[in-house]
């Protein structure tokens, strides 16, 4: 889980920055007439971004994520700066409580196992 985590945020981080590097240098220098960086950043990007999307399925798949939050994470790499922001809510909301989980040795998935920081339920009368 470690290792699919790491690639998906080392490949967040650089589409994020190579997207930010096109759209706000690249392309306004198209504009001005010197389309050479907007031609190499692009292809760039449109590689990295290929990349991106299949460490972040195999990130959602691992993580068993339902489709509307698998759907935004793959998207994130196509708008700038969302990567970063999409990259932080995936961590705190899913991937922090995965790596958890986890680390307990997958406790939470053992019946009658309980996550850290939970209240054990009450006993039931019959």
């Amino acid at each position: 889980m470690r290792v699919a985590v790491l690639r998906y945020r080392v490949m967040a981080y650089v589409t994020g920055v190579v997207l930010i590097i096109l759209c706000f240098v690249g392309i306004p220098l198209q504009i001005a007439g010197h389309a050479a960086v907007a031609n190499v950043v692009g292809t760039l990007h449109g590689i990295l971004y290929i990349i991106y999307l299949i460490a972040a399925y195999l990130l959602t798949r691992r993580l068993r994520l339902a489709i509307r939050p698998t759907v935004l994470v793959l998207l994130a790499g196509t708008i700038p700066v969302l990567t970063f922001v999409v990259e932080r809510w995936v961590s705190r909301r899913y991937i922090g409580p995965a790596l958890a989980a986890e680390g307990t040795g997958g406790a939470a998935g053992k019946p009658g196992a309980r996550a850290p920081g939970t209240v054990p339920a009450p006993p039931q009368s019959r």
